[in-house]
């Protein structure tokens, strides 16, 4: 039976969702994950990556700047970029391309395949790691001689919370 792992940020979440303690294993995660690659997690990439698991929200790069201009005087675009970098390059965040911003990775690895389900309405985004529908593209990539090097699938819609609501609409 093939399982589909469903990574829960913002209003995916059940109200009982304990914010500091999911930091607190995605951290530990991603620590793990680095010790295994051999990649060296430092103190302000570590700190750029709970800042993006800070709110659950994909956050764009300008705003984590302005998060660590607030803890340090010397945060410059390309101290976060190239954080944001390793962190991608090392599976422990992915870039949501239509929204510019990034998330963190519950499953932290490199080479790991995601959906995302993106509400248009809040902005909240579930990550899905189905592998069969990952096969299924990459066979069917191939029957037509082309080789899938990185998958990023985006699905937008409405989540549960604005279902509920009645909310619709893109999300600013």
């Amino acid at each position: 039976m093939n399982q589909v792992r469903e990574t829960v940020l913002k209003s995916f979440a059940t109200a009982a969702h304990d914010h500091g303690r999911c930091i607190k294993t995605a951290l530990a995660k991603a620590e793990q994950a680095c010790v295994t690659s051999g990649k060296r997690l430092t103190p302000l990439r570590r700190r750029v990556l709970e800042l993006v698991w800070g709110s659950h929200e994909p956050v764009k790069a300008y705003e984590l700047l302005a998060l660590l201009g607030q803890e340090r005087e010397q945060a410059a675009p390309p101290t976060v970029y190239r954080a944001l970098d390793f962190l991608q390059d090392a599976g422990l965040v992915h870039r949501i391309a239509s929204l510019n911003a990034f998330v963190g990775c519950g499953e932290p690895r490199e080479g790991h395949v995601s959906q995302f389900l993106i509400c248009t309405a809040c902005g909240t985004v579930a990550e899905l790691a189905d592998p069969a529908l990952s096969s299924r593209i990459a066979d069917c990539a191939e029957r037509l001689g082309f080789r899938v090097a990185r998958e990023t699938m985006e699905i937008e819609g409405t989540c549960r919370n604005c279902q509920k609501t009645g909310k619709a609409g893109a999300h600013a």
